[in-house]
């Protein structure tokens, strides 16, 4: 046997095994983007910071990940939200805010089920994290574009479930 044979056997021993493995990932129940962020750091959730409840302002940064029109429609909901649960939402670009909130929207569906993944990364002036919100929300189906699945009910679940996470983090 030549080194040339040898070294194609072993390459394909090695590559066979991370192939299936490399299918493995993909197959299964879609995960919700939990790592999407570029802040390796656990997420813990650290103390709110001496701020009063009443005076803590949030400012909800783009969303990451979803079409615009998703994203519009989902900040329109959670400010509806914010405002039920009087959060004080600061809605200027670069303005000052007590928490920064980054948003990572995915979707994963069929013909028969779609479903919206989102995570909400609380962050200080700094950008150190301190909260994580995490969830998913059940939509119809959709052929082709999964986005094409989400509606108005699962935005709006999300946005109220989001938001009331939020309000209980801020004023524990």
């Amino acid at each position: 046997m030549n080194v040339l044979s040898t070294f194609r056997k072993t390459v394909l021993r090695g590559a066979v095994p991370a192939l299936a493995l490399l299918l493995a990932a993909c197959a299964g129940q879609p995960l919700p983007p939990a790592y999407v962020a570029d802040n390796d750091r656990p997420a813990a959730s650290a103390p709110a910071p001496s701020v009063p409840a009443g005076q803590a302002t949030v400012a909800f940064e783009p969303f990451t990940g979803a079409p615009g029109n998703i994203a519009d429609a989902l900040s329109r909901q959670i400010g509806n939200e914010a405002r039920n649960q009087n959060l004080n939402v600061v809605r200027r670009v670069g303005a000052p805010a007590t928490y920064r909130i980054n948003g990572y929207l995915s979707a994963s569906g069929s013909q028969s089920a779609t479903t919206l993944f989102y995570v909400f990364d609380v962050v200080d002036s700094s950008g150190n994290r301190l909260h994580r919100i995490l969830g998913q929300e059940s939509a119809p189906g959709s052929s082709g574009d999964p986005w094409a699945g989400i509606d108005d009910d699962a935005l709006n679940r999300a946005a109220r479930r989001s938001v009331s996470e939020l309000a209980a983090w801020i004023r524990r």
